[in-house]
């Protein structure tokens, strides 16, 4: 398979390298948003993304148009995630986006769901807080992993969302929502905790990416599966879950 990489900084060459490990060929590797002129002559099967919000948004569309499926890992541009969605119907394109494509990650998901679900009649009885840490160069605040744990918990009615960072830090009460507290450290690849405290006990779940290399696998898998699908996806129709 021919892939092209769009964001050549640690996360497209960490992608790089574990394509080549499962025998893929690089067809382009491109920091900006790339020409029609270089996607066509990269003959790439499918382009992987993961640049900067900025130019996320034109990275994707550029693709669809001209019928290179695409996943994307980029976070901080969903708002035009619509917009997106619309402009790959209309193309019969191919597009899948994970706000984190580590395996354990997307199992994680799952559990923080069932969790929520299964506190949802004690809700009231439960302050929850949801903690990540990145490393310094992570622009978007809160990353998009800890959203979508928010917007999950929030799906099963539990909680309002209320985003926090390490300088706006409260540390009074406030009842039906989250707190997201979002910290930048030097080599931290990825931390995320969900914490559910009331007066009786305390309920915590955590996963720690110790490198990139599980996203990059993650990345990987999702661009081998939507080779020859259409549709708008994530990793839950990859990993079946």
């Amino acid at each position: 398979m021919n892939i092209a990489i769009i964001g050549y900084g640690k996360m497209g060459k960490t992608i790089e390298k574990i394509a080549k490990i499962r025998n893929h060929k690089i067809s382009l590797c491109y920091d900006g948003t790339p020409s029609l002129h270089l996607l066509n002559n990269s003959n790439s099967d499918v382009a992987i993304e993961f640049s900067q919000p900025h130019s996320a948004f034109n990275n994707i569309k550029i693709c669809i148009e001209n019928n290179i499926p695409i996943v994307c890992g980029t976070t901080g541009w969903l708002e035009k995630f619509e917009i997106i969605q619309k402009i790959c119907k209309d193309k019969n394109g191919s597009f899948l986006y994970s706000s984190n494509f580590s395996i354990g990650m997307n199992i994680f998901f799952e559990i923080n769901k069932k969790l929520s679900k299964l506190l949802h009649l004690s809700s009231q009885d439960y302050e929850v807080m949801i903690e990540e840490i990145h490393h310094k160069e992570k622009i978007d605040k809160p990353s998009g992993t800890a959203v979508s744990l928010a917007k999950d918990i929030i799906n099963n009615k539990m909680k309002e969302t209320w985003i926090l960072d390490e300088n706006k830090m409260d540390k009074k009460k406030i009842k039906n929502q989250i707190l997201i507290l979002s910290k930048r450290l030097n080599h931290v690849p990825g931390i995320h905790i969900v914490k559910y405290k009331s007066k009786i006990e305390d309920i915590k779940i955590q996963h720690k990416a110790h490198n990139r290399e599980g996203f990059a696998l993650g990345a990987v898998i999702a661009a081998e599966w939507i080779q020859h699908k259409k549709g708008i996806f994530s990793m839950k129709e990859v990993l079946e879950i």
